[in-house]
């Protein structure tokens, strides 16, 4: 599974940029949805967006890094 490409049609407006593979992908998400969201927040709106993908043990794990577009400039 390609997770930044699915992520990418669930944000639309992100740039995602992944490095790793299996148990050890790190992504960084740069989204405007993020805008006004604790980390906490952020995380929990993706790994949502991934829940079949980790109940079906697709995906097994992950390390996010949420930012929004004013907070990389």
């Amino acid at each position: 599974m390609n997770i930044a490409q699915f992520l990418k049609d669930k944000f639309p407006d992100a740039e995602i940029s992944a490095d790793g593979a299996d148990c050890s992908t790190r992504l960084l998400i740069v989204s405007s949805h993020f805008e006004g969201l604790p980390t906490l927040a952020r995380h929990r709106l993706v790994m949502s967006s991934l829940k079949e993908q980790f109940q079906s043990g697709e995906v097994h794990a992950l390390s996010l890094e949420t930012k929004t577009p004013s907070e990389i400039s």
